[in-house]
């Protein structure tokens, strides 16, 4: 038997003091399973016990948001008795590890917590984060990333719509993996993880258990060192094929009155689900775990209890339907086995052998911990200095063909974009576009985070994120409803990185009620770090906005109907952090852009008035690169001309002011825009003319879309052919 020490609880991650309230908890020391259920539910990734103070502090509710945070996911109403259910989750840690099944099973987890809610997912997007592209890993881990979410997401049949890909050093040695993905359910058929009814079954449906995954959520929650390699066995193993199956009698059961409750096996496994439906039904459970289907021989309780095998459901069934509920899983050829029942005492009980074998009370498992970490603000950087003189389109021709800024068609070729035959708009865009299937409703998602911001200025770099995810949802036509998070910083115990969090939940909270965009959903990433290097805070944002009308939408593509270009907003010409300046001094440097929200919210309303009539051909936001990075995208978007006539110095050309768009229109509507824009008080300006196959700055400077194109596909390219 294995003593229980202070020095195991420090391997399974509990500090002294927690060890010691376990002892307090039980009135007696834990056994082995005991402590590896504590230590697991009372993980930074489980328990958010650093966080949980601040993210109280977000706005969650709207007239439309059917469930906030708290549940899988997300959920909100778009009318006609349909609802939308999202999420956004971290697999960071295991992606870094073992870069395609880290991605893999990021992909599917997201997946079953879109499912397990009683919702079809339709669309997928992802987040990610890599080192210097000079970094010898950094290759590896982007193929293997990118090869995990393709061969999961293919495989399930759910679109890979719009995502991010970015590159920085400053991730070298933790890689960030975020998977969102979106369903649609009934407004009225939604699922809960609640298990309630004394003596109803509690049933285990999906794969088998294995040994792998153990203790993957306490590996989430510690930093990583020299010898994180060794970590190998806590990446779990996915089989989109097997969830595929999961989830079609999952959808399937879910049409009967049979379920009652119902948790996906995530982080921790069959512990977090069994206590998390418990605490939520205010009862208990009682576990038989000689009933738990395994795919190995001679597991113990505690790798029972701990493993994260994949593809595995926990639900309470109304009684007496059982042998339906068997029928349903024969059918698809999945695993299903009674494993327990529900009670009223408050406590988990584990039997293996006709022993107990564990025994603990529900709320305080269910409940964690919760910490007021120390915190200071991080440091105000420093002044931008003076940027040299430089050419234009040379600045262009550097920057759009850059890591930062080039296509990243070579990853969302990978993925398959259009299965089920709903995408209205894929990848490459400002938000991607998918219609709900039988309607002409459509649901906009764009997922946005400038980390370069957050780190100079993390309530800025909050702020920013949310109104960026919400000018691209507004730029193809969509009303912004709602976000999900996924806040990923470094290491909580450290007073600067917990004074990024509590910054950025700041500036993130007060952009979300500026907007009327509340977060229902999300996930904290903490533990970011290497060997005393955290990476930049990242405070992911995924949103979700709707369109009445698919067909009364736009993008960025100038095309035929194109014929002016006007700007809309104004600004000062800001350098600091951008994109020019990085490109110019090889580093990030000053402030980053101020974030007027009354402005934002202005000049959005506006916008998508303007598209709703009818008067706008072609939307993008201002963003990474300025004003000539946009226009030059929206040029190789739609593979036309645009002859410019604006000022040519780099404050105007490059600077990353917020809340602007540039639209563009036909003459016959330009006095209609004008004079719109003037009721709304919002300043716009036309600045030039589309036509031809040449990007044209003051009649001097030009250079063809052509080339453009080639220089702004090229370098993923080519990075990935040396591989």
């Amino acid at each position: 038997m294995t003593a229980i020490t202070l020095e195991l609880a420090a391997e399974m991650g509990l500090a002294a003091d927690e060890f010691e309230r376990v002892h307090v908890l039980l009135g007696r020391p834990p056994n082995f399973t005991e402590l590896g259920v504590f230590s697991a539910m009372w993980s930074e990734h489980c328990s958010y016990k650093s966080s949980r103070r601040w993210l109280k502090t977000l706005p969650t509710e709207a007239p439309w948001v059917i469930c906030g945070p708290g549940e899988n996911a997300g959920v909100v109403d778009i009318g006609d008795e349909q609802a939308l259910v999202f999420k956004m989750e971290s697999h960071n840690h295991p992606s870094y590890i073992e870069p395609y099944q880290g991605a893999a099973t990021g992909v599917g987890g997201i997946l079953r917590d879109i499912f397990t809610m009683g919702a079809r997912p339709f669309a997928s997007l992802n987040c990610l984060r890599f080192g210097d592209p000079k970094h010898p890993k950094t290759q590896y881990l982007l193929e293997g990333v990118v090869a995990g979410i393709g061969g999961y997401g293919n495989c399930m049949g759910v679109p890979t719509v719009a995502g991010e890909c970015t590159f920085d050093a400053r991730y070298n040695d933790n890689i960030l993996v975020n998977a969102m993905t979106i369903g649609v359910a009934d407004s009225n058929r939604i699922f809960y993880a609640r298990a309630r009814g004394v003596d109803s079954p509690v049933v285990y449906v999906g794969s088998k258990t294995g040994r792998d995954g153990i203790h993957g959520a306490t590996m989430a929650s510690t930093s990583f060192d020299a010898g994180s390699d060794e970590k190998r066995p806590t990446v779990q193993v996915g089989d989109p094929f097997t969830e595929k199956l999961l989830l079609e009698a999952c959808l399937e059961l879910m049409s009967s009155d049979a379920i009652t409750g119902i948790q996906d096996m995530g982080a921790a496994g069959l512990t977090s689900s069994a206590v998390e439906m418990a605490a939520k039904g205010e009862g208990g459970i009682e576990l038989d775990l000689d009933q738990v289907p395994r795919r190995e021989a001679g597991m113990s309780p505690y790798e029972l209890m701990l493993s994260e095998s994949q593809e595995r459901m926990l639900m309470v069934l109304r009684p007496g339907t059982e042998a339906q509920a068997r029928r349903v899983f024969d059918k698809w050829e999945l695993d299903f086995a009674v494993i327990g029942h529900v009670t009223d005492t408050g406590r988990m009980v584990l039997k293996n052998q006709g022993n107990i074998v564990a025994d603990m009370p529900i709320k305080p498992l269910a409940e964690g911990l919760s910490y007021d970490r120390p915190w200071s603000d991080p440091p105000t950087p420093a002044t931008l200095p003076p940027l040299p003189k430089v050419a234009p389109m040379e600045a262009l021709c550097s920057l759009i063909a850059s890591p930062d800024l080039c296509s990243r068609k070579w990853i969302w070729e990978q993925y398959d974009h259009t299965v089920m035959a709903d995408t209205v708009l894929g990848p490459g865009g400002d938000a991607a576009v998918v219609r709900i299937h039988g309607t002409n409703k459509a649901v906009a998602v764009s997922t946005d985070c400038t980390p370069r911001y957050c780190e100079a200025d993390p309530a800025k770099g909050g702020a920013q994120a949310v109104a960026e995810c919400w000018r691209n949802l507004t730029s193809v036509g969509a009303r912004p409803l709602a976000i999900t998070d996924c806040l990923n910083f470094g290491n909580p115990e450290k007073p600067t990185v917990m004074g990024q969090f509590v910054r950025a939940i700041e500036g993130m909270s007060e952009a979300c009620r500026a907007l009327n965009f509340p977060v229902v959903s999300g996930n904290v990433s903490f533990y970011n770090e290497t060997e005393e290097s955290n990476i930049p805070p990242t405070p992911q944002i995924g949103g979700v906005g709707l369109l009445d009308d698919w067909r009364h939408g736009t993008n960025l593509a100038l095309g035929p109907q194109c014929e002016q270009i006007l700007l809309i907003g104004d600004g000062s010409g800001h350098l600091g952090q951008s994109l020019y300046a990085r490109y110019l001094l090889g580093k990030d440097a000053g402030v980053p852009p101020p974030v007027d929200l009354k402005f934002e919210r202005r000049n959005g309303d506006l916008v998508r008035r303007l598209i709703k009539a009818g008067f706008v051909t072609a939307c993008h936001d201002i963003s990474d690169g300025g004003l000539l990075v946009a226009i030059a995208e929206m040029c190789i978007a739609g593979r036309r001309g645009v002859n410019l006539d604006i000022d040519d110095n780099p404050s105007e050309l490059f600077g990353e002011d917020q809340g602007r768009y540039l639209i563009s229109t036909t003459s016959d509507a330009l006095n209609q825009v004008l004079d719109q824009s003037h009721v709304a008080d919002v300043p716009v300006r036309s600045i030039g003319e589309v036509g031809g196959h040449t990007l044209t700055l003051n009649s001097a400077n030009a250079i063809s879309i052509s080339e453009l194109i080639n220089m702004h596909g090229r370098w993923f390219s080519s990075y990935a052919a040396t591989g």
